[in-house]
C-alpha cells in the first residue's frame, strides 16, 4: 500500500525523533486521514529492525480494527493480548492489547520489562489515566508514539505532561484543502438552549442534567431537522441514553426512517449496516460512535450533546468527513445551536479549525450573529482571522505610540507578528515542558541583539519560534525587527512583508532627506514593489519542526 505524501511524511518524522533520541513522540491526524495505516507501516519498519511492537487500545473495536488494517496494508499478522488470549509464546512480533487486560498485575509481570521495544497508543488522548501509565511505566525502556485525531490545544498541554514532541501534525483545513476531507458547512439554527442549570462531572457538562435541559426542545429541534436534514444522511449525538431513544421516536412520527443505537444493543451490527444501506436515513446515538466507526456517506453532523471537550467535539464531527463522491457527497453540513450558558465555555463548529483562541470567539459570534445561514467552515475561520487583525491593528497603533515615547531601540513581540502578519506566533500557547519553561538568557540575548524586545516573552517555546523565524525571514532576505520597527514608526504599513533591499533603499532615502519622510510619498499607502504580495498573510506553521 502506498502512502499519501502527508503520511509518509508523518512516519519519517516519527522515526527521526527516536532517532535523536526522543523517546515518546505524538502523531496527530484528523479522523479519515488514515491513522490507522500511518502506524501500521511504522510497526512493519520496527518488525523489520527486530523490534516487538505492542499496540495498545481502550476497546475492542479498535484492537480489531489495528490487526485488521495491519495485515491489509503490511501482510503482517497480528497476537492479541485480552481476555484469555495471549501474545506469550506467540510467533508474532506485533501485539494488539487491551488496556484492560494488560494493567492487571498478574498479567503485566509476565512480561519482562523490555519485552516490547515499541508502544503504539491509538486514541492517545486516554493515555494520561492511571491504567494506561502503569503499563507504560512497566516497559520503560520502549519507544512510545502517541496517535491522536484531536487538535486541542488544551488537550496537547495534558499530553505533553507525558510526551516528549509532537512529530507531525496533519491539520483538518489542510486535509480538506488537499482534498483527503469533506469540506465542511456550519450551520447555527436560531434555538436558543438553555444551559445556565447544567453542572459539571469529570471537567465536562453533566449528562444527566443535559437530558433534562434537552427534552423539552426536541419537537423544535426536529423542526429544524426537517427544513435541512430531510435528504441527508445524518448521525445524532445525544446525552442520554433513553433521550436518545424519545429523539428516535419523534424523528419516526415525523416522516424520518431513524435508528437508535446504544452499548445494550444486540442488533447493533446489523442496525450499522442497514444505516449503512440507506434503511435508514438518521442514526441516533448516546456518545456510542464517537470512535472506531466509519461510515463516509454521512453528510450531517447534529450534536445534541454540547461539551467542553474538543476532542470528543471533533471525533463526533468526525463521522461525517470522509469522501464519498459516488453517493453525490459535496460537504459535511454540521447544525449547531445556540446553547446558552454563562458559566462555561463549550465547543463549537470554530473548535474544529481555529488554532488561536481570539479567533474561535470571534467566528463563533459571527455564526451566531447570522443564525440561519450556512457558512463554510475555512471562509468564516478566514474573516473572523481578518476581523481579529483588524481589531489588533487598532489596539498596535495605540501601542506603537507608547513606543514612540519611549524611544526604544527595539522593536515590541506584538509588533513584529502583527507587521509580518504571522498569527501562529501571535496565538502560540506552549504544550510541552520545555516550552512552558521562561525564556533562557541566552534566548534573550540573542533576541536584543536581532532588535527583538525580550522583555515580554514569557517562555522558551516563544523565544525559540520566534529566533526560528528570524533565521527564516534572513535567508529569504526579508525585513529586520530594526527595518520595521524603523519604517512603521515613521507610518509605513507592514513593513514585514518587504523584502530587505527594499527597507533599506527607503530607508536610505529617508536619511538623505534630513531624516524626513521624501515628498510624494504616503506611509500609510505605499506598497513595496517586489515585497510580498499586499494582503497575504504568513500563516504558515510547521508542526513538524515547531516542537
Amino acid at each position: 500500500m502506498e502512502l499519501r505524501p502527508y503520511q509518509a511524511a508523518a512516519k519519517n518524522a516519527i522515526f527521526a525523533e527516536w532517532d535523536k533520541g526522543t523517546q515518546r513522540t505524538l502523531l496527530v491526524l484528523p479522523t479519515g486521514c488514515g491513522k490507522t495505516i500511518v502506524f501500521a507501516k511504522v510497526t512493519e519498519d520496527c518488525v523489520r529492525k527486530g523490534k516487538r511492537v505492542l499496540i495498545l487500545a481502550h476497546r475492542g473495536e479498535l484492537l480489531e480494527q489495528a490487526a485488521d488494517k495491519i495485515a491489509k496494508s503490511t501482510g503482517l499478522q497480528c497476537a492479541f493480548e485480552k481476555a484469555e488470549q495471549s501474545c506469550i509464546g506467540s510467533w508474532y512480533r506485533i501485539t494488539v492489547g487491551s488496556i484492560q487486560s494488560l494493567m492487571r498485575d498478574k498479567r503485566l509481570n509476565q512480561f519482562a520489562s523490555d519485552y516490547f521495544g515499541t508502544i503504539i497508543i491509538d486514541e492517545a488522548h486516554h493515555c494520561l489515566s492511571d491504567s494506561y501509565q502503569k503499563v507504560l511505566n512497566h516497559f520503560a525502556a520502549a519507544d512510545v508514539l502517541g496517535v491522536t485525531a484531536t487538535p486541542d490545544r488544551g488537550d496537547m498541554k495534558n499530553l505533553g505532561s507525558y510526551f516528549e514532541s509532537l512529530a507531525y501534525e496533519y491539520t483538518l483545513p489542510k486535509a480538506i484543502k488537499e482534498g483527503y476531507l469533506s469540506p465542511i458547512k456550519a450551520l447555527t439554527i436560531p434555538l436558543k438552549i438553555d444551559m445556565s442549570e447544567v453542572g459539571m462531572q469529570s471537567g465536562d457538562f453533566k449528562a444527566s442534567d443535559i437530558g433534562t435541559v434537552l427534552d423539552p426542545y426536541l419537537y423544535r429541534i426536529v423542526d429544524e431537522m426537517e427544513k435541512h436534514c430531510g435528504d441527508r444522511k445524518t448521525v445524532v449525538f445525544l446525552p442520554l441514553v433513553k433521550t436518545s431513544q424519545k429523539f428516535t421516536e419523534i424523528l419516526n412520527s415525523r416522516g424520518f426512517r431513524a435508528a437508535e443505537i446504544n452499548g445494550e444493543s444486540e442488533d447493533r451490527k446489523e442496525i450499522l449496516q442497514d444505516f449503512d444501506a440507506d434503511k435508514y436515513n438518521v442514526l441516533c446515538n448516546s456518545m456510542l460512535l464517537t470512535e472506531g466507526w466509519d461510515c463516509p456517506s454521512v453528510d450531517c453532523i447534529v450534536v445534541l450533546r454540547p461539551t467542553k471537550v474538543r476532542s470528543l467535539y471533533c471525533q463526533m464531527v468526525g463521522r461525517g468527513t470522509r469522501l464519498s463522491p459516488q453517493t453525490g457527497k459535496t460537504h459535511l453540513l454540521l447544525l449547531d445551536f445556540l446553547w446558552h450558558t454563562e458559566r462555561h465555555e463549550l465547543c463549537h463548529p470554530a473548535s474544529l479549525i481555529c488554532e488561536n483562541e481570539e479567533v474561535a470567539q470571534r467566528m463563533t459570534e459571527n455564526l451566531e450573529e447570522n443564525a440561519g445561514m450556512m457558512f463554510d467552515i475555512e471562509e468564516a475561520e478566514q474573516q473572523a482571522s481578518e476581523d481579529v487583525v483588524a481589531q489588533r491593528e487598532e489596539a498596535l497603533a495605540k501601542q506603537l505610540a507608547e513606543m514612540k515615547k519611549r524611544k526604544s531601540r527595539l522593536v515590541d513581540p506584538l509588533q513584529f507578528e502583527m507587521s509580518i502578519q504571522a498569527e501562529d506566533l501571535s496565538g502560540y500557547v506552549p504544550s510541552f515542558g520545555w516550552e512552558m519553561a521562561p525564556a533562557t538568557d541566552k534566548q534573550k540575548a540573542v533576541l536584543e541583539k536581532l532588535g527583538i524586545l525580550p522583555d515580554q516573552i514569557d517562555n522558551a517555546g516563544k523565544a525559540q519560534k520566534l529566533l526560528d523565524r528570524l533565521d527564516k525571514r534572513r535567508d529569504e532576505g526579508l525585513t529586520t525587527p530594526k527595518q520595521i520597527r524603523f519604517l512603521e514608526g515613521r507610518g509605513f504599513q507592514h513593513v514585514g512583508t518587504w523584502q530587505f533591499d527594499d527597507a533599506r533603499k527607503m530607508i536610505d532615502r529617508i536619511a538623505a532627506n534630513g531624516w524626513r519622510v521624501p515628498a510624494g510619498v504616503n506611509p500609510a499607502e505605499y506598497r513595496a514593489e517586489t515585497g510580498i504580495k499586499n494582503g497575504t498573510q504568513d500563516r504558515s506553521f510547521d508542526f513538524t519542526t515547531a516542537y
